[in-house]
């Protein structure tokens, strides 16, 4: 009799709280994130949106809901993982990096996306301009300073005649870096070869033929690359070249030198814009794309003793971080 009245009464509790728990999960905000692959810079810009928001108020758990989902680099992955961010009505998508956000500003025209780690939206056609977004997508571009890191190229081997640039052919933001370095490096006196990879199992024979005809690799933002870049290393390592690689994240990986943006503070910008999505109401289409100005010098010492190499008297003092 005890252990009846027991269960009526359990069961009278659990009818009475269920409402209440559901209203409470519906009533956070959802956020969903879809981020390309595993790799520092991707992270770092993950990070710095999630510190950025609990800064403002908006802390996963309490008053928000983040779903966060990583496609490992695979495109049906990210069809599938936008689909249930659509499916799920969320209030907010996060992309990180730019077939991220192609995925799912192709699976939805109306839920609010935010962009961050992509090189030229225009270019990618996520945005009708950079001024002027015109459509559900808008975020923080990380185009960074190509022509001071093929300049610095220049400053680590003065006497170089030959760049060698390799990225990801596939990847509009990579495709559009690459043009730029070659312009850059052409200004510099640069005879410029290309090396192309299609996945991360071409790295090491690309690199290996480019090494061959070059003086010195350059790697832009290609987040190819970047999820792979030990394999890279390895054969510049043996063939005792330097990398200038398009972000910090390749050089704490074993790149010898950058100046790159922040990816960390990159997220939080982009979480500044989310707030005013979220709290003021702003919608994409009339946000303008954002960039970051600041940059670092950083170089990788523990690479440099490896093949021998000393950098220069100034590049050392300059330098922001030394890994």
């Amino acid at each position: 009799m005890k252990k009846a009245v027991f269960t009526l009464i359990l069961a009278l509790c659990l009818a009475i709280l269920t409402p209440f728990a559901s209203f409470a999960q519906t009533d956070a905000i959802q956020i969903g994130v879809l981020q390309l692959v595993e790799h520092p810079a991707l992270d770092a810009a993950y990070k710095g949106f999630v510190d950025g928001l609990a800064e403002a108020g908006f802390v996963d758990g309490e008053n928000i809901e983040i779903d966060f989902r990583n496609a490992q680099a695979d495109q049906s992955n990210l069809m599938t993982m936008s689909d249930r961010f659509v499916k799920n009505n969320v209030d907010l998508i996060l992309a990180i990096a730019t077939p991220a956000t192609q995925s799912v500003a192709s699976a939805t025209s109306t839920i609010p996306i935010l962009f961050t780690a992509v090189t030229d939206p225009v270019a990618a056609r996520l945005v009708e301009s950079w001024e002027k977004p015109g459509l559900n997508v808008t975020g923080v571009s990380d185009i960074g300073p190509i022509e001071d890191q093929i300049n610095l190229c220049r400053r680590l081997l003065p006497e170089a005649k030959t760049i060698g640039i390799i990225y990801n052919s596939s990847e509009v933001n990579s495709e559009v870096q690459a043009k730029e370095a070659e312009k850059y490096a052409k200004e510099a006196g640069f005879k410029v070869e290309f090396g192309t990879v299609t996945s991360v199992n071409d790295i090491e024979q690309v690199a290996t033929s480019l090494a061959a005809k070059s003086d010195i690799f350059y790697v832009p933002t290609d987040n190819t690359i970047a999820s792979a870049i030990p394999n890279l290393v390895q054969v510049a390592q043996e063939k005792g070249l330097l990398i200038v690689g398009g972000e910090e994240g390749q050089v704490e990986s074993g790149a010898a030198a950058t100046i790159s943006i922040s990816y960390y503070k990159l997220g939080l910008q982009t979480a500044a814009m989310a707030v005013r999505i979220l709290k003021d109401g702003a919608t994409p289409a009339d946000l303008p794309v954002e960039k970051l100005e600041d940059t670092d010098l950083i170089i990788n010492q523990a690479y440099a003793d490896e093949i021998g190499y000393t950098y220069p008297k100034e590049i050392l003092d300059a330098a922001n971080t030394v890994y």
